[in-house]
């Protein structure tokens, strides 16, 4: 049976479709900085002129710099990020989260002296503050403005923006490699961690031309703010019914929700359904973190260094590498609904086992690059190792989180689940240089054992969501689910709905709500 023509379900006009994407876009400035702002990191390491201006730290002072970032995302995730976004509103957060990030760039850039490699960290501290409000308010603006049958298309603007970062980050490292000069050694580093000011002024300058969510105004009470936005987002006149139409829905949605949210977010913890679906969440941002793509990401030049390529070419290589990232993430897109979460993060840990365990051993066997060959399979296998990343634990984790919780309890939800992410970060990018000065190679060993960890806990420990329905969905993590057939039943405590999670193959399900009994505190 057809559905009713609605602004959500009808094909946009296209000076709609423009301005969703213009907006989604200009959002996705925001998300280059993220990128950026971690992939500068492994290009600054291997600059001389960092190595001089801080007196060659240490492999564990390098490392305390890389987690202590960890360390200002963690704290945000679960104190500051939801709650800004919330109260302030998605663009008052993004430009926060920006404008925090640029100052925390600004404490790096201009560190010197005996106290520098303090100011350094306490720029990372900041950065991660403010990035983790970022990688929060960004996505949830997109997917606010968006109607629910074109969200996909305009939400994964922010991973894409995260990546072309990266990779831009090594570009730029590469190109200030060739400022080989007294001049270029003092200034090149800091050049390259303050053109992110670029794209993060940009943002903050344009950022309030931007309308507000249609959402977040009827949250606050602002309705005739938000159909202002709904109207000038559709591309449709005031006085348009399809306008009036969508606005209605969003208004019963927010109250569906502020009733359904009486309850303390303590229930994820107390409540056994739900508490299934965060621990699961939780650990899946964990392992992703742990399966060696941080260390990829902030390490890759020293890697390659190691492996006897000269500082500039590792450069452009790991351009290269990052730059290939950008495909695998818009094919991973297709490739979780094809074949379903489960399988290719499995498919993702065992591409990177193997990948580590060649990395690890070759490097044994032929010590010293004393075999070439060796070292370039080795090149090649840290390729297919970032191809492995990219059609697993890259989107796919985030994907996975998304969709198992309930709606009135998916922000907070992702937030502690997302603070799973932190904590490994800090583990991993703690253990990565500090591993590869003591026992060399055979640190990859340890991230290829974490990766065949999670493959088996994946398979055996977390269903497949692929293509289920939302009662489904409630079946798969209560063992004493029992099914409901009218919505005039009797309503429990917190209930799954379609609202805005940026999950298109939800879009059709019916409204029947799912009933628990026997649900084990």
């Amino acid at each position: 049976m057809a559905l009713p023509p609605t602004a959500s379900n009808r094909p946009l006009p296209n000076a709609a479709s423009v301005r969703l994407m213009v907006l989604c876009l200009f959002f996705g400035l925001a998300s280059l900085a993220w990128g950026y702002n971690i992939g500068v990191m492994g290009t600054i390491y291997v600059h001389p002129g960092f190595k001089e201006a801080f007196h060659h730290p240490s492999k564990a002072q390098t490392g305390a710099i890389t987690s202590i970032y960890y360390l200002g995302t963690w704290v945000s995730y679960l104190l500051i990020a939801h709650p800004l976004a919330d109260r302030y509103g998605r663009r008052v957060a993004a430009a926060s989260g920006v404008l925090v990030t640029a100052i925390g760039a600004i404490f790096q850039a201009s560190a010197n002296g005996s106290r520098g490699l303090s100011i350094v960290m306490m720029g990372r501290i900041i950065c991660g503050v403010g990035l983790a409000i970022v990688s929060t308010s960004v996505p949830l603006y997109q997917s606010e403005i968006a109607p629910a049958k074109h969200r996909g298309r305009y939400v994964v603007i922010n991973h894409v923006g995260l990546v072309v970062g990266l990779a831009l980050a090594f570009w730029v490292g590469y190109g200030i490699s060739f400022w080989s000069s007294d001049r270029g050694n003092y200034y090149g580093w800091r050049v390259s961690m303050a053109l992110q000011l670029i794209p993060e002024a940009l943002f903050l300058i344009g950022v309030f031309i931007c309308p507000e969510t249609p959402r977040w105004l009827v949250e606050h009470g602002r309705t005739e703010a938000a159909k202002r936005s709904l109207a000038w987002l559709r591309a449709l006149s005031l006085s348009n019914s399809l306008i009036s139409d969508e606005l209605k829905e969003i208004e019963q949605n927010v109250e569906r929700r502020r009733l359904a949210t009486n309850q303390s977010w303590t229930v994820l913890f107390t409540d056994r359904p739900l508490f299934n679906r965060l621990w699961r969440a939780a650990l899946l941002q964990f392992m992703g973190m742990m399966c060696g793509n941080t260390s990829m990401k902030y390490y890759l030049p020293t890697i390659f260094m190691k492996l006897g390529i000269e500082r500039k070419t590792t450069l452009m290589v790991a351009g290269v590498e990052t730059t290939m990232k950008i495909g695998c993430s818009i094919f991973d897109s297709w490739l979780v609904d094809r074949y379903g979460r489960r399988l290719t993060l499995v498919a993702s840990c065992i591409v990177m086992s193997i990948s580590l365990l060649l990395n690890g051993a070759l490097p044994i066997a032929y010590p010293n690059n004393s075999n070439r060959v060796a070292d370039y399979v080795c090149i090649v296998f840290i390729f297919i190792y970032t191809f492995g990343f990219s059609i697993g634990f890259g989107p796919a984790a985030w994907v996975y989180g998304s969709e198992i919780f309930p709606t009135n309890f998916r922000a907070r939800g992702l937030s502690i689940a997302a603070s799973g992410s932190s904590v490994g970060a800090i583990i991993s990018s703690q253990t990565w240089p500090v591993g590869m000065h003591t026992i060399g190679s055979k640190t990859h060993f340890i991230f290829m054992s974490t990766n065949i960890a999670s493959g088996i806990i994946i398979w055996f420990f977390y269903p497949e969501t692929s293509r289920r329905s939302l009662e489904d969905m409630e079946a798969l993590f209560d063992p004493n689910y029992v099914p409901r057939t009218s919505v005039l039943d009797e309503a429990e405590p917190y209930h799954d709905e379609d609202e805005d999670d940026g999950n298109e193959e939800f879009d059709d399900i019916d409204n029947t709500v799912p009933r628990a009994k026997n649900v084990q505190a």
